[in-house]
């Protein structure tokens, strides 16, 4: 068992941490911080940025606004996706709203719209809203 690199998704600190603690509230050493939360966190671009190029687990980002009906829908499935697949993966939304140039540097079409990332690559994206069990099934395939 090695370590894993993680961003703090508040701070943007790189962190270290043992493959066994991914599940037992691991913290940043700058902040504090959970590094594995059991929720969706929404985070900005810059830090979306630097956790899609470091990180060693999966992230996936939800692209979504408050005004969508189907984003509404969805966000609670997105969240309880996010505590099935603890240590698993992390699920970040970024709100293209308020972030309106990320939807754009992402070629965001429609939304809501997921998309994985693993070490810095897109792995694949998928449109439309989700179930729990449908996401988990996603992001594991």
């Amino acid at each position: 068992m090695g370590d894993k690199r993680l961003t703090c998704l508040e701070c943007g600190q790189l962190n270290r941490v043992p493959e066994d603690r991914l599940t037992a509230g691991a913290r940043c050493g700058k902040c504090g911080q959970g590094l594995v939360p059991a929720d969706a966190i929404d985070v900005d671009p810059a830090i979306l940025e630097k956790a899609k190029k470091n990180d060693d687990l999966p992230l996936v980002v939800d692209f979504w606004a408050p005004w969508c009906g189907p984003c509404k829908m969805m966000g609670p499935e997105y969240a309880k996706a996010a505590g099935i697949l603890v240590g698993k993966a992390r699920l970040v939304k970024v709100d293209t709203q308020k972030h309106q140039s990320t939807g754009g540097r992402y070629a965001i079409r429609g939304i809501p719209t997921m998309v994985a990332f693993e070490r810095g690559q897109e792995r694949k994206r998928q449109s439309g809203a989700m179930r729990a069990g449908q996401i988990v099934d996603w992001i594991r395939g």
